[in-house]
């Protein structure tokens, strides 16, 4: 990816807003801060301050970027709170103890780091539906939120399978040129691929 990168840099400007709106104006007449209100940035650049955040991640907390292992905490917080200390005694949570730590505050930050982003470059939206789904399947909501839950459901499922999720294999994994990691990404691309051409597109 980021070899096809370094070949198509050439083709645009680094923060070229794919959708520029009314009030957004000139990225070069507004300056730097502009950059913060791009609807959308170059994929490639995105890409490149990923690998510079998990960088700055290793060197200064020697720890990498993951967050399937916070779902596993929250549910053992949940469960603990049901069934008390019990939960402490799971062989399972013996390894991944239940606690509030960095990787569980992860979580909480994408969802923050999301709605900043999206108010500020003005496309906050709440939308039960999302377009593309609607032409393809309809409107029902409840629909919708069914496939959503099994989806997120068989995706936690895999990921704790795995070993890890995207950003801990696909990201931090390979970054550390791990082959398990090098070859769940593969995986992951694949299987992403494959199944959005089977819903969408009907391959």
């Amino acid at each position: 990816m980021y070899f096809c990168a370094l070949g198509r840099l050439f083709k645009h400007d680094l923060c070229r807003p794919a959708i520029e709106t009314k009030n957004q104006g000139s990225a070069r007449e507004r300056g730097m801060i502009s950059y913060l209100s791009l609807a959308q940035w170059v994929p490639y650049v995105a890409g490149a301050g990923i690998g510079l955040l998990i960088c700055l991640a290793f060197i200064l907390s020697d720890r990498p970027i993951g967050c399937s292992t916070a779902y596993v905490m929250a549910g053992g917080l949940i469960e603990r709170a049901l069934r008390g200390d019990r939960v402490n005694k799971m062989e399972y949570y013996r390894k991944f103890v239940p606690a509030v730590g960095w990787q569980f505050m992860i979580v909480p930050g994408i969802v923050i780091g999301a709605f900043i982003s999206s108010y500020l470059t003005g496309t906050f939206s709440f939308d039960l539906v999302p377009p593309l789904w609607a032409d393809t399947f309809g409107e029902t909501p409840l629909f919708r939120i069914l496939v959503a839950l099994a989806g997120g459901t068989l995706l936690g499922i895999g990921s704790r399978w795995a070993g890890g999720c995207t950003s801990g294999h696909g990201l931090s994994g390979s970054l550390q040129l791990s082959l398990g990691s090098i070859i769940s990404a593969i995986c992951f691309f694949a299987g992403g691929i494959v199944t959005a051409m089977l819903l969408f597109h009907g391959v």
